[in-house]
């Protein structure tokens, strides 16, 4: 894993998106075809925009997996997940496939499972992922798990994450947030070949400074991307103001 700290958040944005169209480039260059993985939350909007702006990248080649997805929740929600990946990634590049999560699905361990078994035919050339407040990977709330083999599950999300959730606009109260998500596993995270983890703002650095700036533990479920071996994460000078000075 690699730490790079940025002045601000845009330069943050801007550095980020050049090292995953060099990626994305780089992937594009001797096969067919490239996949990613795609996080959402206000802490991506910038990267992702800056993202589709960068020419050069064969879009049609592309292929996405969403992350997380709440649990019956509209699409025509304003915190949808896959209403955010519609609108500032797929609508924009008009990638050539796109795999969402179905929040709405009646049974979500039978949507686990059809996602699941889209993303287990491909090796996963970048995730774009960010840690939340409570130190989350994709939806995994502490205590994480990191042992389960499954591409994808369905997770009970903590009072933390909930809060976080009305904190940035997206519900109005806690008790509007649903209280399940059907996420990613971090084994399935980390079997990406290359990790780009986005982590800007001052309200992140308790998180960061949990996740980086120590050892590795599911109760700071961010930290197991210190054993990737092509991690790079991005921060802010605020971001990144409560680890230790010798990172």
């Amino acid at each position: 894993m690699r730490i790079e700290v940025h002045e601000t958040s845009q330069e943050l944005a801007e550095a980020a998106a050049q090292q995953a169209a060099t990626i994305l480039k780089t992937a594009l260059s001797h096969k067919a075809e490239a996949s990613a993985i795609v996080a959402t939350g206000m802490s991506q909007a910038a990267f992702l925009d800056r993202l589709a702006q960068i020419p050069g990248i064969d879009w049609s080649r592309v292929v996405f997996f969403h992350l997380d997805e709440y649990v019956g929740l509209p699409v025509s929600h304003p915190a949808s997940f896959r209403k955010y990946l519609r609108e500032r990634v797929d609508n924009r590049v008009h990638p050539k496939t796109f795999h969402y999560i179905n929040g709405e699905n009646p049974d979500p361990n039978q949507e686990c499972r059809r996602v699941g078994k889209e993303i287990t035919r491909r090796e996963i050339d970048v995730a774009f992922v960010g840690v939340g407040e409570n130190g989350h990977l994709a939806f995994n709330d502490p205590p994480a798990d990191f042992d389960t083999a499954e591409p994808y599950l369905v997770v009970n999300l903590d009072e933390p994450c909930r809060r976080q959730q009305v904190n940035e606009g997206w519900f109005k109260t806690v008790d509007e947030v649903p209280t399940q998500a059907i996420s990613m596993s971090v084994r399935q995270i980390l079997k990406a070949h290359h990790i780009l983890c986005v982590v800007p703002d001052e309200r992140k650095a308790a998180a960061v400074r949990d996740c980086f700036g120590d050892g590795v533990t599911n109760m700071h479920p961010g930290s197991i991307l210190q054993t990737h071996p092509a991690c790079t994460v991005f921060l802010d000078k605020d971001s990144a103001s409560l680890l230790p000075k010798q990172r």
